[in-house]
């Protein structure tokens, strides 16, 4: 340790705790022991003095909560206090910092001087004179720190409150002794009605979540708030998203958003993080049962119909309106969102207008059926009598939760140009291939009965790589695989599917599941 300038004289005796050793106290002492280090290199005496005095720590942490509501409450009530404040915070010797900030260092005094004195400790020789005395004064610290422990713990929630509460610009009231910082970052937002994804920073609390936007500031980070939504009613789930990985869903009362994280890593840290705040609210809510329901499910059920967000279905995963089954097209024909129940209609199916409960009650573009069940009285438009669905009028996404295979593929009839299409062999029709648009579509553009095919996967110039053909007769169904592997995986299945023999589709199937080739593509079930 390197000799310090003398300062002044030492002590020799012991102080009572007065008003004078409030306004010398430790660090004069220490000042005064390092220039005297040769002669006296120990410094466990004046620790041990001074270490009951460090209690009177405990009594200001505990009125520390007062102390920031009263603050807050005369910053709102009188501009002039308000503005002195802000004037002083503005001085260079503040250290751009504001009054809270500063007020919050002596709550973190006696725990940085525990740390310190065992640090010291560590250091300090097993034989020295010093040891006695200073581990003995890191007991009387260590209990003046107990005292304050768990208020440490909200002050330094309340610190990045703060922290988080001058991002925001001061429009937030965050600042809150029952508010806790859960997690924050950057995400993407994927856009409902295209598959363009927007930069969106969040903020999970204890009891809500923030969605801001960046905006430009010469002073740091900066956002602005975009959509608020509380916690309580809150589902969070992981997406399947073929042109965007690491995806999902959370579905709150007010909004429902569909994110992307950087990384698988960073998406399951998203959802547990979400998943322990909504856990931990239900706990404390006595209104709610501690078991965790089903956090799975997407669609909104019909007594939340109205009450909640639902999640709007993208405009490319439907080719068809999901009630009427009409094909969509840009003139006559185009997309719409029911805003009860998010499908994707035409503008026949969405004529009508509902009080949201989620949207303040305001009236809101519905589909006939949401309609109906929202006002109970029928849709504007003639009820048409219901009749037994067809072979094709069966969804998609029915299919593919018991399939034997389903997923992606390019598809061409008789030499017309391909197209992307969603293919399934359903688990209970094992021998027709079903030929949908896209994976949420709620009518088949088509059906092959594939028994009596012939399948034909010699490589021809003219066709995609991967590819394979369905033969009969006059009909030539054309595919592609996005990949030799996937293409294989199709073919095991098929091959054995024109012959007609089930047991034996079965046992292909159980062979595909042991190698994992079940399913194909990553939008399958």
């Amino acid at each position: 340790m390197t000799r310090a300038r003398p300062w002044r004289k030492a002590t020799p005796k012991k102080r009572p705790m007065s008003r004078s050793c409030i306004s010398q106290f430790l660090l004069p002492d220490l000042e005064t022991r390092m220039s005297q280090w040769e002669s006296r290199p120990w410094i466990g005496d004046i620790l041990e003095q001074h270490a009951p005095f460090l209690r009177m720590y405990a009594e200001y942490v505990k009125n520390f909560d007062n102390a920031m509501e009263l603050l807050k409450q005369w910053t709102e009530r009188s501009a002039q206090f308000s503005a002195v404040i802000q004037d002083i915070q503005k001085q260079d010797i503040c250290g751009s910092l504001t009054l809270q900030h500063h007020m919050l260092e002596p709550v973190q005094r006696v725990p940085r001087y525990e740390l310190l004195l065992k640090d010291y400790l560590k250091r300090l020789p097993k034989d020295a004179p010093d040891r006695k005395q200073a581990e003995k004064s890191l007991q009387t610290i260590a209990m003046a720190a107990t005292h304050s422990n768990s208020a440490i713990q909200k002050m330094e929630n309340l610190k990045k409150l703060l922290e988080v509460y001058e991002m925001l610009g001061g429009e937030e009231d965050i600042v809150n002794a029952s508010n806790e910082l859960i997690k924050q970052g950057l995400l993407l937002k994927l856009a409902a009605r295209n598959t363009s994804a927007m930069e969106r920073y969040l903020f999970l609390f204890n009891n809500m979540l923030l969605v801001c936007v960046p905006k430009f500031s010469l002073l740091g980070q900066r956002f602005t708030v975009r959509t608020r939504v509380g916690i309580e009613g809150v589902k969070v789930v992981a997406t399947v998203n073929d042109a965007y990985p690491h995806t999902f869903q959370v579905s709150g009362k007010e909004r429902t958003l569909e994110l992307q994280a950087s990384s698988e890593e960073d998406k399951e840290e998203w959802i547990k993080a979400f998943q322990q705040t909504i856990e931990t609210l239900q706990k404390k809510n006595e209104t709610f049962k501690s078991a965790s329901k089903d956090i799975e499910e997407e669609e909104v059920s019909t007594e939340e119909l109205g009450r909640r967000a639902p999640r709007w279905i993208r405009d490319n995963e439907v080719t068809m309106c999901m009630k009427c089954k009409e094909l969509f097209n840009a003139l006559t024909r185009r997309r719409h969102h029911c805003r009860a129940c998010g499908y994707v209609v035409c503008w026949k199916c969405s004529d009508n207008k509902a009080a949201l409960e989620y949207d303040g009650n305001k009236m809101n573009k519905v589909c006939k059926d949401c309609y109906s069940i929202l006002t109970g009285r029928a849709a504007s438009e003639e009820r048409t009598v219901a009749k037994k669905r067809g072979i094709l009028e069966i969804e998609a996404a029915q299919f593919s939760g018991s399939s034997l295979m389903c997923g992606f593929l390019l598809y061409s009839e008789k030499a017309r140009p391909w197209q992307r299409v969603w293919c399934v062999i359903p688990q209970n029709e094992a021998v027709v291939l079903y030929v949908y648009g896209a994976p949420q579509d709620v009518k088949a553009q088509s059906t092959i009965p594939l028994l009596g095919y012939s399948v034909d996967d010699t490589p021809r110039t003219m066709d995609p790589p991967s590819s394979f053909r369905l033969c009969q007769s006059k009909s030539l169904h054309s595919f592609a695989a996005e990949s030799e592997d996937q293409k294989q995986r199709w073919l095991q299945v098929i091959r054995v599917a024109v012959t007609g023999n089930i047991a034996q589709i079965q046992t292909a199937t159980s062979d595909g599941l042991a190698n994992g080739c079940h399913n194909s593509g990553p939008h399958s079930i």
